[in-house]
């Protein structure tokens, strides 16, 4: 039902990003999505580049006056570092061309990043015709798309929010009671952690990486509220939702794992110390008027949702890119050598959040959209309503 794709590589003239299958009539404005572009910028950690873009979309399909068409909508997002890599990135052939590499090139390539594997597989001789393309700056393209899936979402009462729960062998306490605006209490700490004496003890062990030239990975959680019962399905592998989600966190370069409810504790305890007892719950609609006395099991049953919070937590490996470089190879000459320092961040977990965001949303709207359709947002509420009445019949 819905899909999106995005184009542009990370020093080149702009990223594209592209959403097809948003209904028409979604109230939608360019700072709507300006504001997660900007979300996703932040953080302790960052690097230079972060000083450099501002990031903004240009609509250049699928929006008019406010609204969506039902078209497809295309997002332009200039790379103002652009004038300073036109030599370097210039699509078009140059006269040095010839005569031997451009400036930049890059045979050192990387451990842990797609310098070597890509170089390989593509048959290119620098490696950065991949690590442009496989750099973490695509994700601004995505976080673009997932914005409009959030406005859409938005528009019956769901809920996409995120906070940082560990970085660099540090855990974050998760508050006993969440805060109303997850985004607007975790985007107030500059590590996005609702923990403020972690956050101290965070931002120290950064300072100390950043002096080392390392680099350090986290967790991150999303939480997603107001979702309806009944969101994929158990009948066929890729129609579960909690596979499906799987697969969009997994995309997101440097993460390495995911987790929804308790995930790989689960592994480690009894059933009964798993499995949510379920109540009567008169009055919670969406739910289908009963309620799990807890969410271990974290919003999804059997591949669906099941209508409480869905949770899921992401984790982040350390950046690939490190001020003191490992060791590596030289493709150009076989020789053992030190690995490039492209321009790098000590940390973008704060950012993976966002991301995450962006990607859970997608994937929600496109299960809603799945299971309730409409070419319209009029439609869809229309159906999406039809169904909550109901779960209330059902519930007498």
């Amino acid at each position: 039902m819905l899909r999106f794709t995005t184009a542009g590589e990370s020093h080149g003239p702009a990223l594209v990003s592209i959403l097809e299958g948003m209904p028409a009539g979604v109230p939608l404005l360019a700072a709507d999505v300006d504001l997660d572009l900007a979300r996703r910028q932040q953080g302790y950690g960052r690097g230079r580049r972060m000083q450099i873009e501002t990031d903004r979309i240009e609509f250049l399909s699928g929006v008019r006056a406010g609204e969506t068409l039902g078209s497809p909508i295309s997002m332009l997002i200039r790379n103002l570092d652009w004038k300073n890599w036109v030599e370097i990135m210039d699509p078009a052939p140059r006269d040095g061309d010839a005569g031997g590499p451009r400036k930049r090139q890059v045979t050192r390539v990387r451990p842990g990043h797609a310098d070597l594997t890509g170089l390989l597989k593509y048959d290119r001789t620098d490696a950065r015709d991949i690590l442009e393309r496989a750099s973490a700056r695509e994700t601004t393209a995505r976080v673009a798309a997932g914005a409009l899936c959030r406005v859409f979402l938005r528009e019956l009462d769901i809920r996409v929010g995120s906070h940082l729960v560990h970085l660099g062998g540090v855990d974050a306490q998760r508050p006993a009671v969440m805060p109303a605006d997850i985004n607007a209490a975790s985007d107030a700490s500059p590590l996005r952690t609702l923990d403020p004496a972690a956050e101290a003890e965070m931002i120290a062990r950064i300072d100390a990486a950043k002096k080392e030239g390392n680099t350090l990975g986290g967790i991150c959680e999303v939480v997603v509220t107001g979702l309806p019962v009944g969101l994929g399905s158990h009948v066929s592998w890729d129609r579960r939702l909690d596979g499906r989600l799987g697969q969009a966190m997994l995309s997101i370069p440097a993460v390495k794992g995911v987790e929804i409810g308790m995930g790989f504790e689960t592994a480690r305890r009894t059933g009964a110390d798993v499995h949510d007892e379920i109540e009567a719950a008169p009055g919670n609609t969406r739910t289908g008027h009963v309620r799990r006395r807890t969410n271990r099991a974290g919003g999804t049953e059997g591949g669906m949702t099941t209508g409480e919070e869905l949770v899921i937590r992401v984790a982040m490996k350390p950046i690939s890119t490190l001020m003191r470089p490992l060791g590596t190879v030289d493709v150009a000459t076989g020789q053992a050598a030190s690995a490039v320092a492209e321009r790098s961040d000590v940390t973008a977990v704060p950012a993976m959040g966002v991301i995450a965001e962006a990607m859970a949303a997608y994937v929600l709207a496109d299960a809603l959209l799945e299971k309730f359709g409409g070419d319209s947002l009029g439609e869809v509420r229309r159906n999406f309503e039809a169904y909550l009445a109901r779960l209330d019949e059902r519930a007498g």
